[in-house]
């Protein structure tokens, strides 16, 4: 999967409307039927004061939440606190009921659950007792979950809380079961049998959706679907779609769906942040900084927001401002950073052609990810950068101590980088044409070395077997023989001999195969052709020299310098 291929097409603006439907605390109580006890909590808590709130109902569930997080003394507050609003609630009592079983009284618990039923005699609260009994312990307590379940069916055959719960028993059996059982199946139809009697059932659909999610990603899809045509205003349904959307790699989908789910007010922060990273993913990317942007001015230490602010700004071209924003990113304390963010970083330092600090950046890439043993190639490509770079100071440089500095510094360079590359080779991961790049790094650490140094013979002696190997591999490819003439040549001290010609002899051969290389491959034709000349000039062969010469003028007829030369020699 390469999400940086895909295009999103996504709305052009991002703001909460004025005007944005929410459900109010309702999504709460939705998330808290999920199972999603954290953005339940942080819905009730947000909209516990709103005018439409029934605080009774949404007191109960932030009890339950307190309760299913231990902290029974908070949940037995609020339970209490929502009986002195409405003492009809009959919830409540079933809250402080599992407070009960909680602390190991069964006998107190069953009073409350009586209290509840005198409060509110109702299937969805008869089911509530069922739930608590099934959560506190399903096989201490079957018979007490089995006679709550039976009233709630005789009370009302079309509740939807009852299918709900069979679902949700049916799941737990089918997941203690493993993978071939039955009971999966079953559970989805439970969930259908509460969609079929009340449309309006979001936890049905979400539920009979996640059963689905990897073995049938689309159906799951079309079920969040179905839940958003009968509640449009739903946040759990909207979030939940944008999620299978994402989950299931249809990023344009997830990206638009967020965009939707993002003008709820019920929505969330992290939500915000999971858009800006799918707008950055989607070429979308002064939207995906300008996103992020808002989401820092009000979480200023947002890692991830801080992470795609500075790739929104080097991929609109601001490198020395993602050079900044990277930096800045990076010296964020307790974060645990990856060797992408390193190997991004040292992409813009790359760009700004700063290649000490590239390096540095590769390196610590390396160190936090030493399995992705292809960064040792992005490693020795840095250095080698830095030595082409020292080698156009050398010579610019004004004085002979400048060059021979510039000439020092080019020379570590291609030993580091070819250091890297071997590094690479060994780790056995490499495919032939890593071998002509390996080749290609040693006969540069044999161009900066002292002349008839030991150095020198041992890398260009390196750098020629390892082309050797490719020659063997791919025979019939002129390429690699010509590479290896050029280091050989190296090995003579850039002058042509017998070994060189006999090198390049081949390259023609190869060439010659086809008569359209000598228009397509015209340059190397020359440069074989000028060599081979200059050997037989160094062994003082006019007559010799002449015919390679004047092969090279018919690849080159206009060049009249040559023609020149040509007529001159005796």
């Amino acid at each position: 999967m390469n999400i940086k291929q895909l295009m999103l097409t996504l709305a052009a603006g991002f703001a909460l409307s004025a005007s944005a439907q929410t459900q109010g605390y309702k999504d709460g109580v939705e998330y808290y039927k999920i199972g999603q006890f954290e953005n339940a909590q942080e819905i009730l808590q947000r909209t516990i004061d709103s005018p439409e709130t029934n605080q009774a109902e949404a007191l109960y569930y932030l009890g339950a939440i307190d309760l299913q997080n231990g902290n029974v003394k908070a949940a037995e507050e609020k339970f209490n606190k929502g009986l002195a609003i409405d003492p009809k609630a009959g919830l409540n009592y079933v809250g402080l009921g599992a407070v009960l079983l909680k602390n190991g009284d069964a006998k107190g618990a069953s009073e409350q659950f009586k209290a509840a039923l005198k409060a509110e005699k109702k299937a969805p609260v008869m089911v509530a007792i069922a739930r608590t009994y099934y959560q506190a312990d399903p096989v201490a307590y079957s018979k007490e979950y089995e006679k709550y379940m039976s009233d709630a069916y005789s009370k009302d055959k079309k509740s939807p809380d009852y299918y709900v719960m069979q679902g949700d028993k049916l799941r737990d059996e089918a997941i203690a079961e493993g993978a071939d059982s039955d009971k999966i199946g079953e559970s989805a139809s439970a969930y259908t049998q509460a969609i079929y009697w009340d449309k309006a059932t979001p936890e049905a659909y979400v539920k009979y959706s996640r059963l689905f999610a990897k073995a049938n990603p689309q159906y799951a899809i079309e079920k969040l679907q179905e839940l958003l045509q009968e509640s449009p205003n739903s946040a759990m349904g909207q979030r939940e779609l944008a999620e299978r959307y994402y989950d299931n790699d249809q990023w344009t989908k997830a990206a638009q769906q967020y965009a939707e789910y993002i003008k709820n007010p019920n929505h969330f922060v992290q939500d915000e942040e999971r858009y800006a990273v799918l707008l950055y993913f989607g070429e979308k990317y002064q939207e995906s900084y300008d996103l992020a942007k808002q989401i820092l001015a009000k979480n200023p230490n947002s890692v991830q927001m801080k992470r795609i602010i500075f790739l929104d700004l080097d991929k609109l071209g601001r490198k020395e401002e993602a050079k900044v924003a990277a930096e800045e990113f990076l010296a964020m304390p307790g974060v645990r950073f990856t060797a992408n963010d390193y190997s991004s970083y040292a992409g813009i330092l790359n760009e700004l052609e700063e290649y000490e600090g590239e390096v540095a950046a590769w390196q610590k890439a390396i160190e936090v990810n030493p399995e992705k043993v292809e960064l040792l190639k992005d490693l020795s490509a840095a250095y080698s950068q830095a030595g082409s770079r020292a080698l156009k100071a050398q010579k610019a440089a004004g004085d002979d101590a400048d060059a021979a500095a510039a000439a020092a510094e080019a020379h570590q360079a291609f030993v580091n980088a070819a250091a890297a590359y071997q590094k690479y080779i060994d780790a056995d991961q490499y495919v032939t044409n890593d071998l002509v790049e390996l080749a290609s790094r040693y006969q540069n650490v044999a161009a900066t070395s002292e002349p008839g140094s030991a150095e020198k013979a041992d890398a260009i002696n390196k750098a020629i077997s390892t082309i050797d190997i490719v020659i063997e591999r791919v025979p019939d490819n002129f390429i690699p023989y010509r590479n290896k003439a050029r280091m050989v040549l190296v090995k003579n001290d850039n002058q042509p001999s017998e070994e060189c010609v006999a090198v390049y002899g081949k390259v023609l051969e190869l060439l010659d195969a086809d008569p359209e290389n000598r228009t397509k491959r015209a340059d190397v034709y020359r440069e074989a052709y000028s060599q081979t000349a200059s050997y037989y000039i160094n062994q003082k062969d006019t007559a010799g020299a002449k015919t390679w010469y004047e092969k090279m003028l018919e690849i080159d007829p206009d060049n009249q310098a040559l023609r020149d030369y040509i007529d001159k020699l005796k």
